[in-house]
C-alpha cells in the first residue's frame, strides 16, 4: 500500500494526540494488541501508512518548528504517550482570520513569521488530503482552507463544527473538482452525548417515563475556552435538540457545554443526570460523572477518516461522502441511526456501496 499524505490544519491537543497515535500504533501488526482502535487495518490501509507533509498555525511557540516539536509545545497540554521522531516538515504560519476567541488571544502569541501561500504550500508538499484541526468558531477560517484545499487538488476533512460538508454548495464544488469531502464536526470515540442518548433509549424502552435529565460539560484547553465564548449556545442547542430525539414523548432536556475551568487542562469532565418514574410511578434518579481527555477522543476516529478517503481518493469517489460523514461526525449530511452508520460505512470500506 502507498503513503496516505496528509496536511494538518491547526497544530493543537488534536493535532498532537492524532500524530502520536500514527507513531503508537506503528509498531502493532496484531488487530488484539490495537487496543483503542475498532480496525489496526482499514481497507488495506495501517495507521504507519499516514505520513504528515505539511502543517499551518499561528502561535509563535509552533511556527517554524518541525512538526514533531509544535505539537508538544504550549499552550498544548494533551497527554504524552510516545516520542515522535523528527518529521521534517515545518509548520508553517497562515492567516489568523477567525481563528482564535477573544479570551483564546489573550493566552497565546501570534508569530511574527510572514504568511505563507497555503495553497501553493500543499502543492509542493504533495498533500492528498487536508485534516481541518481548527478551535471551535473558526468559521471563517475553516471555510478559507476549504479553499485552499480545493485550489491545491485536495480532499478535506472538516473536524471543526462549522459547517461545510453538509452545505450544497461546497458538495458542489467538491464533485466538480473531483475531489472527497466529509464533515461536520468529528465525533469523540467516547462520546458524551453517545452515552447519555444510548441510556435514555433504553429506559424509554423498558418503559420508563423520562421526566426531567441533563448532561452538562466542563473542560479544560484552548478549545474549551474558545467553546465556552462563540459556540456554547449553539452546541447547547444541537445536542439538546440530539438528546430529546430519543425520547418519544416530551421531557426537561438540556445538554452541552457549560463552562471553562483552566486547571482541567486537557481533560473534560461530563455530569449526568437523570430523574423519572418507573414501576407504579415510583421515582428513581441516576446520577453520572464521565471524565476523559479532549485530544485522545478524537484521534480513533481520524485515524478512521483519513484511511476511508484515502479509499475514495483511489476508486476515485469525489463530493461528500455520506457513508463516513454518518459515521464519524456529529453534523453530516445525511442522519442515520448508528448502526446504520456503522454499516454504510463498513459497506463502503469493502465496496459494497460508493459513498
Amino acid at each position: 500500500m502507498g503513503k496516505i499524505k496528509v496536511g494538518i490544519i491547526g497544530v493543537g491537543n488534536c493535532a498532537s494526540a492524532f500524530i502520536q497515535g500514527v507513531y503508537f500504533y506503528g509498531g502493532i501488526e496484531k488487530e488484539e494488541e490495537a487496543v483503542g482502535l475498532k480496525s489496526l487495518y482499514l481497507g488495506g490501509y495501517h495507521p504507519k501508512d499516514i505520513e504528515f507533509v505539511c502543517a499551518f498555525d499561528v502561535e509563535a511557540s509552533k511556527v517554524g518548528k518541525d512538526l514533531s516539536e509544535a505539537i508538544f509545545a504550549k499552550p498544548n497540554n494533551t497527554r504524552k504517550v510516545v516520542n515522535v521522531p523528527k518529521l521534517g516538515v515545518k509548520v508553517s504560519k497562515g492567516p489568523i482570520l477567525d481563528g482564535f476567541s477573544e479570551s483564546a488571544r489573550k493566552l497565546v502569541e501570534i508569530s511574527p513569521e510572514k504568511e505563507v501561500d497555503v495553497s501553493q504550500r500543499l502543492k509542493e508538499s504533495g498533500a492528498e488530503i487536508v485534516v481541518n484541526l481548527l478551535p471551535s468558531g473558526a468559521v471563517k477560517a475553516s471555510e478559507w482552507y476549504a479553499e485552499q484545499s480545493l485550489k491545491a487538488g485536495c480532499a478535506f476533512i472538516n473536524a471543526t463544527p462549522a459547517l461545510i460538508a453538509c452545505k450544497f454548495e461546497w458538495i458542489r464544488r467538491f464533485l466538480e473538482a473531483k475531489l472527497p469531502l466529509v464533515g461536520d464536526d468529528l465525533m469523540d470515540q467516547i462520546g458524551a452525548t453517545i452515552i447519555h442518548k444510548m441510556i435514555l433509549k433504553h429506559l424509554s424502552e423498558q418503559g420508563v417515563r423520562i421526566l426531567k435529565t441533563y448532561q452538562l460539560d466542563v473542560g479544560g484547553g484552548l478549545e474549551s475556552l474558545d467553546t465556552l465564548e462563540r459556540t456554547r449556545k449553539i452546541k447547547r442547542q444541537v445536542k439538546t435538540k440530539s438528546v430529546s430525539s430519543v425520547l418519544p414523548y416530551a421531557a426537561e432536556v438540556v445538554a452541552g457545554s457549560t463552562d471553562y475551568v483552566d486547571f482541567l487542562q486537557n481533560r473534560r469532565d461530563s455530569y449526568f443526570l437523570i430523574e423519572g418514574l418507573y414501576y407504579a410511578k415510583t421515582p428513581f434518579q441516576i446520577d453520572i460523572k464521565l471524565s476523559t481527555l479532549d485530544a485522545p477522543n478524537a484521534g480513533s476516529m481520524l485515524l478512521d477518516v483519513v484511511r476511508a478517503v484515502k479509499i475514495a481518493l483511489e476508486r476515485k469517489i469525489s463530493g461528500v461522502l455520506e457513508a463516513v460523514a454518518a459515521y464519524a461526525f456529529k453534523s453530516p449530511p445525511k442522519v442515520v441511526s448508528w448502526d446504520q452508520a456503522q454499516k454504510m460505512f463498513e459497506d463502503f470500506v469493502t465496496r459494497k456501496m460508493e459513498v
